[in-house]
């Protein structure tokens, strides 16, 4: 398999989405690589991805015993990348719960292509946003930016984002340290970026809330995330 664009959708019981949301990214014609690492869905998604294989050639399925968290899928998906005979030149990471537009995927890597090392769609920027969020989710949001602003120190809006594009030479850079099981993998790959004196950019994106399944942020992972921000050195 090759391909320019690498794209990762960490999976947990989103059979409602995963469909459309590969069909979509399908129609933008990239030439790219699906990577979908599923942590073993009570809901059928894996099943559904399996169909999805048979009509397009470009998917692959990480199916994992149990659910392992963000952090580690996403490390997961840099490695498999990686591992490919030829690897592609950036890779996507976002959310499966059609929080983030797939149509927005071109700009991300645009700006990879120009020189960037980590791309971040922004909700904070200048043209960025957020729609369907409860006070609650924005609050929280909000404040895990201004804490890992004040720790990172990186002139960025949203270091908390998942919809991102990286180069290939960022992620074979950062690979060895990261070390993230949930969330805090968000602002590890900034933190490991940023030491390294690599580019970082924002672009705009419109974050809207899941239509379909629930949300998968939990206490255990807000605690790692406070816990990652101000314990690591």
């Amino acid at each position: 398999m090759q391909s320019d664009v690498g794209i990762i959708l960490p999976t947990y019981c989103e059979g409602a989405n995963v469909e459309r949301l590969i069909h979509e990214i399908e129609c933008l014609n990239l030439r790219s690589s699906i990577l979908v690492i599923d942590d073993s869905s009570p809901d059928g998604t894996a099943d559904m991805v399996r169909k999805l294989q048979t009509e397009y050639a470009n998917i692959l399925l990480l199916v994992r015993p149990q659910k392992s968290g963000l952090g580690t899928a996403i490390a997961d998906g840099f490695r498999t990348f990686l591992s490919l005979k030829n690897p592609p030149n950036c890779v996507i990471t976002m959310d499966a719960d059609y929080s983030h537009n797939p149509k927005e995927i071109p700009h991300l890597i645009e700006l990879v292509q120009n020189g960037h090392a980590l791309v971040i769609g922004s909700r904070y920027c200048q043209g960025g946003g957020t729609r369907n969020w409860s006070i609650f989710r924005f609050t929280i949001s909000k404040i895990a930016n201004l804490i890992a602003s004040f720790r990172i120190g990186v002139h960025i809006r949203d270091y908390t984002s998942g919809f991102r594009c990286y180069s290939l030479n960022a992620i074979r850079n950062i690979i060895g340290d990261l070390h993230s099981q949930t969330y805090e993998i968000q602002i590890e790959t900034i933190r490991q970026t940023h030491l390294r004196s690599l580019r970082i950019a924002e672009t705009p994106i419109i974050f809207v809330n899941r239509k379909k399944g629930k949300s998968k942020l939990s206490l255990n992972e807000i605690k790692q995330f406070i816990k990652y921000a101000f314990l690591k050195k």
